[in-house]
C-alpha cells in the first residue's frame, strides 16, 4: 500500500457557512488550515491537497430522498423554506448556494473514501466533513447532506464488505446511525453526552441496531462533565474491543472536537490533549484492523479559536504522519493573525497542559460511579452480539 495521504481542502469548502452568529462558521476550518500550514503540517511530497466540485444529485440519492434534494435546490436558488425538511430552522438556515457548498463537503469525502479503498492513498481527512447530523429526507443540526454516510455507501459499492464508523463527537451520530440501522455491513459506534441533556436526544445503549443487525450500532452516553479520566476510559472500554470484534474492511471517524471543556454548546470537560490521544488510538487501530485503511473527518466544534484549530491540526498531523508535539509553541504568525482579526489572543500552545491519563477499563469496574454505570450498559447491551465476553452477569 503506498505511503501517500489525502487532505481535502480547498478555500471553497469555506462556503459551507450559515452565517453571522450562528455556531457552525467557516471560520473554523480557515484557522485550523492556517495553523496547520504555520506548523507546516501539510508540508512534504506524500501529502496531496485536493479539493472537491459538488456532488451529482445521483450520489446524494445513495442516501438522500430525491425530493430532499430537490427542496435543498430550491431553498438554495430561491430562498425557499421547508421547515418540515429542516431547511430555514434556526439549526439549518438557508443561505444562498447552500445546496452546492454542502454537497462539496460530500464530494470531498467520497473521492477520500474511495481513494482510500483503492490504495491510491493510506489515509484521507476531510476537516470540512463529519456533518453527521443529516437524516435521508431533512436537514438537522447543522447539517444539510451527510457526507459520512455517502461516502460509506460509496465504499459499500466500491466492494467494501464491511465499514466501520466511530463518532467521538459530542453529539450523538444519529444521522449516520439512522441510515445503517438494519445493515449488518455497517458498525456505528457514538461516544457522546448523554441525550438526556444534549441534542439530539438520541444514543443510548439500548438501541443496538435493527432486525438482522444487532450489535451493529453501539452507543456510550456519558454523563454530563465527563473530564479526560472518564471520556478515555469509556473509549478504551468499548471502542477498540467493539471494532476488532467487527473486522472492518475501512474505518471511517468523524472527530467532532466539542467535548471539550470550553465548547459553548456542549457539557462535557475533555482536553485537546485526550483529543489527540483518542485519534492516535483511531489511527492505530485502523493499522491493526483494517490494513491502514483510514477516513478521518470533522464535524462539530465550536470554540473557534480556543479548541478546533489545535485539535483539527492535531488530527491533520496524525492522518499525515507528522504528528505535532502537544508541547509546540502556537507560531507567532498564526497568533497576530488571531490578534489582528478577533482582537484577543489566542492559546500558547497545542496542549491545554493535560495528562490525559485514565484507568483502563481492565483495572476494575465501580458500581458506584455514573460513567462506569453508563460504560457497563453499553457492554452488556451489545458485546453478547458481537461474540464479546462482558462483565455485567
Amino acid at each position: 500500500m503506498t505511503g501517500r495521504v489525502r487532505v481535502v481542502w480547498a478555500p471553497e469548502l469555506l462556503g459551507y457557512d450559515f452565517g453571522h452568529g450562528h455556531p457552525m462558521t467557516s471560520e473554523r476550518l480557515d484557522l485550523t488550515m492556517r495553523l496547520a500550514e504555520s506548523l507546516a503540517v501539510l508540508a512534504g511530497d506524500d501529502v496531496e491537497r485536493v479539493g472537491a466540485e459538488p456532488a451529482a444529485d445521483e450520489l446524494l440519492h445513495t442516501v438522500h430522498d430525491p425530493l430532499y434534494v430537490a427542496a435543498v435546490h430550491a431553498a438554495a436558488e430561491h430562498g425557499r423554506l421547508d421547515l418540515e425538511r429542516g431547511l430555514g430552522t434556526d439549526d439549518d438556515p438557508v443561505f444562498p448556494h447552500m445546496h452546492a457548498a454542502a454537497a462539496r463537503v460530500v464530494q470531498g469525502s467520497v473521492d477520500a473514501a474511495l481513494a482510500v479503498w483503492s490504495g491510491q492513498v493510506e489515509h484521507a481527512v476531510n476537516v470540512a466533513g463529519g456533518l453527521h447530523h443529516a437524516k435521508p429526507g431533512a436537514a438537522s443540526g447543522f447539517c444539510v447532506y451527510n457526507d459520512a454516510a455517502v461516502a460509506i455507501r460509496a465504499l459499500q459499492a466500491a466492494g467494501a464488505r464491511r465499514v466501520a464508523y466511530v463518532d467521538v463527537d459530542a453529539h450523538h451520530g444519529d444521522g449516520v446511525q439512522d441510515v445503517f440501522w438494519s445493515d449488518p455491513n455497517v458498525l456505528t459506534v457514538s461516544l457522546h453526552e448523554t441525550g438526556h441533556a444534549l441534542f439530539p436526544g438520541t444514543g443510548h445503549p439500548r438501541e443496538v441496531g435493527g432486525p438482522g443487525a444487532e450489535g451493529t450500532a453501539v452507543n456510550i452516553a456519558l454523563p454530563s462533565g465527563t473530564g479526560d479520566a472518564g471520556w478515555l476510559r469509556a473509549f478504551d472500554a468499548v471502542v477498540p474491543a467493539v471494532v476488532r470484534a467487527f473486522e472492518p474492511d475501512v474505518l471511517v471517524t468523524q472527530h467532532g472536537c466539542d467535548s471539550h471543556l470550553l465548547d459553548p454548546l456542549t457539557h462535557l470537560r475533555v482536553s485537546v490533549d485526550a483529543q489527540r490521544l483518542v485519534a492516535q488510538r483511531l489511527h492505530d487501530l485502523a493499522h491493526e484492523v483494517a490494513g491502514g485503511r483510514w477516513l478521518a473527518l470533522g464535524g462539530g466544534g465550536y470554540a473557534v479559536i480556543d479548541v478546533v484549530p489545535r485539535a483539527w491540526t492535531h488530527l491533520l498531523g496524525i492522518v499525515v504522519h507528522r504528528p505535532v508535539d502537544p508541547a509546540t509553541p502556537v507560531p507567532a504568525t498564526w497568533s497576530d493573525l488571531v490578534r489582528d482579526r478577533y482582537g484577543r489572543s489566542g492559546p500558547p500552545t497545542m496542549s491545554d497542559g493535560a495528562t490525559a491519563t485514565f484507568r483502563p477499563w481492565s483495572a476494575g469496574y465501580d458500581p458506584s460511579d455514573d460513567l462506569d454505570r453508563v460504560v457497563r450498559a453499553t457492554r452488556a447491551a451489545v458485546f453478547p452480539l458481537l461474540g464479546l465476553d462482558t462483565d455485567y452477569d
